[in-house]
């Protein structure tokens, strides 16, 4: 298993991808269902946004540590910086939605708990107007996060299909 991120994305960096990824999807069903699922789901959304933000700042070390591949051949100086501009927008976004929800659990006087197994800290008191400025906020962010996630998916499908170059697989399969 390649370490360093050279030619491909190496093993670890899209493990952290794909399970993110899958997280996401399960994440975002909890959050849009909640209201119709049985009542303990919110405290299952709670953890995996934690669970979520925990990868997120794993996954942004392990990058700074292995580094990114050489751009795929063909692909132009204007579309890597497209690309390198909405992989921070999906950074900052896979930080911004689950920190959001932290504050507004705070700011409605619910405790942020991690499976039950320990409680994060409060970072701000309760607070009922600012509680709802924060749930239409984590709202808001969790759906720029679809629109980039989307974008973001549908280029490398772009590459992969009318470009005819390695974008998707070296995510995919490392090759």
């Amino acid at each position: 298993m390649t370490l360093k991120n050279t030619q491909t994305w190496g093993g670890i960096s899209r493990s952290f991808h794909w399970l993110i990824v899958a997280l996401l999807i399960v994440q975002g069903a909890l959050g849009l269902f909640h209201d119709d699922l049985p009542r303990g789901t919110i405290s299952l959304h709670i953890s995996l946004g934690i669970t979520i933000l925990a990868l997120a700042i794993a996954r942004l070390a392990w990058r700074l540590y292995a580094g990114r591949p050489a751009a795929v051949a063909g692909v132009s100086v204007a579309q890597q910086r497209i690309a390198a501009a909405g992989h921070f927008v999906l950074y900052v976004l896979l930080f911004a939605v689950p920190i959001s929800g932290w504050l507004m659990s705070d700011y409605g006087d619910h405790a942020v708990r991690w499976f039950g197994l320990f409680e994060l800290p409060r970072l701000v008191a309760a607070d009922d107007a600012a509680h709802e400025i924060m749930e239409g906020r984590h709202e808001q962010l969790f759906w720029v996060l679809v629109v980039v996630a989307v974008l973001h998916a549908l280029a490398a499908i772009y590459h992969h299909v009318f470009r005819r170059n390695a974008t998707l697989m070296r995510m995919w399969r490392g090759s």
